[in-house]
């Protein structure tokens, strides 16, 4: 890959939930963009009834580990955008990187601050074991319908994928 400078330019996103994962990146971006490990103080990563990936919100004293994709072209940020979809708005934060170094970049903030499905906190590791197989092919499935030009929003793709997977009992939840 590049240059630490050249990884610098373009967009830079903070990811702390499936999108941590080279797999479902590289499955929407067609390449693993350079990254690192990072932290957003002052939010929490909730765990959501009804869906495999998480939501973040802020939340004094709470702290979300994740990492920041660097490097992003704006097609690739828009790509990143609609598979967001409604659910989240992208927001500028500001993270910690290792080297004791803060960085603006955006990250994707639950929209729903009272959501009532919102709960605990989600974990990477168990998402890894349990749901990223499938959240893969989901995302591959998301990837040829936005081809389309009636195209389904992820939320709707995440929903008829899950649906199909547990026989339409939608047993998605964490």
């Amino acid at each position: 890959m590049g240059s630490a400078a050249a990884a610098m330019d373009g967009h830079k996103v903070f990811v702390y939930g499936s999108l941590m994962a080279d797999e479902v990146v590289h499955v929407l971006l067609n390449r693993v963009p350079q990254s690192s490990a990072a932290s957003l103080n002052n939010y929490h990563r909730f765990s959501i009834k009804g869906r495999v990936y998480p939501a973040i919100l802020p939340i004094e004293n709470k702290s979300v580990s994740g990492r920041v994709l660097f490097g992003l072209t704006h097609p690739e940020l828009e790509i990143l955008d609609t598979f967001e979809d409604v659910e989240y708005e992208r927001h500028t934060v500001e993270v910690s990187l290792p080297v004791e170094q803060k960085l603006q970049v955006n990250a994707y903030v639950w929209v729903d601050k009272d959501d009532p499905d919102l709960y605990g906190e989600w974990d990477f590791e168990e998402w890894k074991k349990s749901h990223m197989s499938d959240f893969v092919k989901m995302t591959a499935e998301f990837m040829e319908e936005i081809q389309q030009p009636d195209s389904k929003t992820r939320v709707a793709t995440y929903e008829s994928f899950y649906n199909a997977a547990d026989g339409g009992t939608n047993t998605a939840s964490n």
